[in-house]
């Protein structure tokens, strides 16, 4: 985990050094000032002191100071600008590979928790690693050149630090193993925190329709809660920390000038006062260069977690990838099944998809409906590979998708989702997901064929018109109609569209689908419906149930054959209720 992580210093490798460089500067500097000014007060107490010598001893010091401070200045510059440098690389290495991840990986790791991963966990890693490259340095240092040199000065009288460092680094232990399971469910219920929250408001117009705000506070303030009684009950743990420190500080000031008080007064050592006083300044570097290293400890306690849940992350193989040597062009729309069988986990006892056998001609418009839950989406989302088939082959253009390079398959297939996504910015800017160079004329004709032009040049400023994010300022239908036009700017081999047209009219749905047989004939469409009248005019269309294709043929084919199709047309027709 820790290689994993510290490849991500990269070219922040010079600061990193330069911060330890001059961290062992100011260090070393600090050490060398009680020993100094003990000589000048020993000197001054025998009456060898002149005025020059005292005079010559403060210069001295003034500069070991200036030399300390500028030391630490610089240090602390470095340090800053190599700790937000890992943290930024950090999250670049994160969000790269995440970009990588299949629709199983993300599913794995929830898009909750990769949130936190790559905030609230960089935070804290970050924090520790900028106390590691600094403190972890210093104290350290401190340490050992204080507890050196109080040997030197004060022989025997330096034993309290030997009795101190074991107690303190025995008390932090006992902290570490006890407040670590806290903190490690205090991120796991982060994350559900952060769902709960992105939950709520992506779906704030269901929330204040059902006047369910309450029900969400109640919920909020429950995991709130939560967090807090185990953040309160780590940091009790932690803070037994101050109380052990302030036990190590006072016990060395009381050896110290008891045991120095009666080796001076009885003569039975060489001590002298200036020896006394500094022993006390070492005996306080000392402390608080533990204190320092306690810190440290703490923050280590508490981001080993994320540190562990980072390399998780970046440790994380994509499941699905390119193959050696890929297939850089779709020849046409072709698509076959064949033994096609399909579950989301491994370790699933049923099939998604079962007994999958289908062959669509390239240009053909096939449609798909089943009830909730019969699998049609899983079926066209192996199309594009956003997941791989358990068993069997899926062949686009003649050629096994797994064959293909994934951004030629996908940019081959454009799919249209019934709750697809805006983001934030123009219409224009959106559109151009689907062709970063489509034109202005390209991206009109698009929107008229989508039904889209309309609406868009009812808005004051038209295709310039922002999107909130998630594309909450315009209609569901609206929303639809231009994802679809997104996707028709691909100029797709393959276009499916899953349900997407469920938010606007019979008579708009129609105009959509007269528009594809004009603009682009040759494009296999694959349209998944709940309306009859969406899939009545295709070449072939599919009725699924339980993960399997019951049925297929057009639609005089199926009111004759199939009894679920006939079913729900006159559930729909005879209903005259066409929106089903």
């Amino acid at each position: 985990m820790i290689k994993k992580l510290a490849k991500c210093v990269r070219e922040y490798k010079l600061p990193v050094f330069f911060t330890l460089f001059f961290i062992f500067a100011e260090a070393a500097i600090e050490s060398i000032i009680p020993y100094i000014t003990a000589e000048l007060v020993n000197n001054m107490q025998i009456g060898e002191a002149t005025l020059g010598y005292i005079i010559k001893i403060g210069c001295i010091l003034v500069a070991l100071a200036v030399s300390s401070l500028s030391c630490g200045g610089i240090a602390g510059y470095t340090c800053a600008k190599a700790s937000a440098g890992f943290s930024k690389n950090l999250r670049h290495d994160m969000f790269y590979n995440i970009q990588n991840f299949s629709f199983k990986n993300i599913d794995k790791f929830s898009s909750s928790s990769l949130v936190t991963r790559m905030t609230t966990d960089v935070n804290n890693v970050q924090m520790s690693f900028m106390m590691i490259i600094r403190i972890a340095l210093r104290a350290p240092l401190m340490l050992i050149f204080s507890v050196i040199m109080a040997f030197k000065m004060g022989g025997l009288l330096a034993i309290g630090f030997v009795i101190m460092i074991p107690v303190l680094g025995g008390g932090l232990i006992f902290i570490a193993k006890f407040a670590m399971p806290a903190f490690r469910r205090v991120f796991k219920k982060y994350d559900r925190l952060n769902e709960s929250v992105e939950e709520n408001v992506r779906g704030m117009r269901v929330v204040k329709g059902f006047s369910r705000e309450d029900y969400e506070k109640k919920k909020f303030k429950d995991a709130s809660e939560d967090i807090c009684a185990d953040f309160t009950k780590a940091e009790k743990i932690v803070s037994l920390n101050g109380p052990l420190m302030q036990l190590c500080i006072y016990f060395n000031m009381i050896f110290v000038l008891t045991f120095g008080s009666w080796l001076i007064i009885g003569g039975r050592s060489d001590l002298a006062i200036g020896h006394l006083s500094s022993m006390l300044t070492y005996g306080f570097q000392v402390l608080m260069q533990l204190m320092m290293i306690s810190m440290i400890y703490v923050m280590l306690t508490m981001s080993a977690e994320s540190a562990k849940r980072i390399a998780e992350v970046l440790d994380e193989k994509p499941t699905i990838l390119n193959p050696e040597n890929p297939v850089f062009e779709v020849k046409d729309g072709s698509v076959n099944f064949k033994n096609v069988n399909f579950k989301y986990s491994k370790h699933g006892k049923e099939f998604s998809l079962r007994d999958v056998n289908l062959e669509i001609k390239s240009g053909m418009t096939v449609g798909i409906i089943g009830g909730t839950g019969s699998s049609k989406s899983t079926l066209v989302q192996l199309i594009p590979r956003l997941y791989d088939s358990t068993e069997g082959e899926i062949i686009v253009g003649g050629v096994n998708v797994k064959d293909y390079d994934l951004n030629t398959l996908r940019d081959a297939v454009g799919m249209v989702l019934q709750k697809n996504l805006l983001f934030a910015g123009t219409i224009k800017e959106n559109l151009r997901w689907g062709n970063e160079n489509a034109t202005d004329e390209e991206i009109i004709e698009a929107c008229k064929l989508a039904q889209a032009d309309e609406f868009v040049n009812s808005f004051p400023d038209g295709y310039d018109t922002f999107i909130e994010q998630g594309g909450t300022n315009v209609s569901g239908g609206q929303k639809q109609r231009l994802c679809i036009a997104r996707a028709l700017l691909k100029k797709p081999k393959i276009l499916i569209l899953d349900d997407s047209t469920s938010a606007v009219d019979t008579k708009t749905d129609a105009l959509i689908r007269k528009g594809f047989e004009n603009y682009i004939p040759d494009t296999t469409k694959i349209i998944i419906a709940q309306r009859i009248s969406s899939v009545e005019n295709a070449d072939l269309i599919l009725v699924m149930d339980s993960g399997k294709i019951v049925d297929m043929g057009n639609h005089s084919e199926l009111l004759k054959t199939s009894d679920i199709y006939k079913e729900v047309y006159e559930q729909q027709v005879k209903g005259g209720n066409d929106n089903g």
